[in-house]
This record gives structure tokens, sequence and C-alpha cells, in this order.
């Protein structure tokens, strides 16, 4: 959520952009403070950052990587195709030409 903080020396402002969509398609809320927080803390949040947006992210658990975009599953298939390779026959110099990863890499996969 985004608070728009209203200059001190009077008059409220407010942000004429009604919403934001990011890549995800989520609609980022423009909200003037003064509508929403006690005055004492407006006040307080002024000290520390005296004019300008201010987001403030939602309390939301955090996804391991590659979990949203499935970059993660993508490369356990691709880690899985290099192990069954290798096991087919295919030496390492091979497997990282044709994965574009370097010898080193597709040790550490066969490894596993």
């Amino acid at each position: 959520m985004l608070f728009r903080v209203p200059r001190s020396e009077g008059g409220r402002a407010s942000f004429p952009h009604p919403g934001h969509r990011t890549e995800r398609q989520t609609v980022i809320r423009y909200v003037n403070a003064e509508d929403i927080l006690p005055p004492s803390l407006v006040e307080e949040i002024r000290r520390y950052y005296p004019i300008g947006m201010l987001y403030i992210p939602r309390r939301a658990e955090r996804l391991p990587w590659g979990q949203l975009s499935g970059s993660r599953e993508e490369l356990v298939r691709r880690n899985e195709r290099i192990r069954e390779d290798y096991h087919a026959g295919a030496d390492v110099d091979s497997l990282a030409r044709d994965y574009c990863l370097s010898p080193d890499s597709i040790r550490k996969i066969v490894k596993k």
C-alpha cells in the first residue's frame, strides 16, 4: 500500500493516479495518510520521511525462490534430463555444450 505523506505547511495533497498495475497485475492503492492514520502517527512519519510517497508492503510469507514463476520446477526437470542423458552414456563435455553449462556445473548436477 502506498501512502501519500502530505506537506506539513497546509493543504491536503492527493495523488491523482488511481492505481498502478505491475507485471503480476497487482493493483497498488494510493491512500492519503491523513485519511486513515491518526495525526500523531502522520507527524511521526514526517519526521523520518518529510514529503513524498511511502510504500508499505503487505505482510505475507515469502515464497521460495522460483515457485511463483515456475523457474524452480523448470530447473528440476532440466537437471533430471541431464542425469538421464549422463546415465545413457553422454559425456560431461557434450552435456555442458548441449545445456550451455560449465562442465563443473554438469558434474555437480550428476553427483546428486
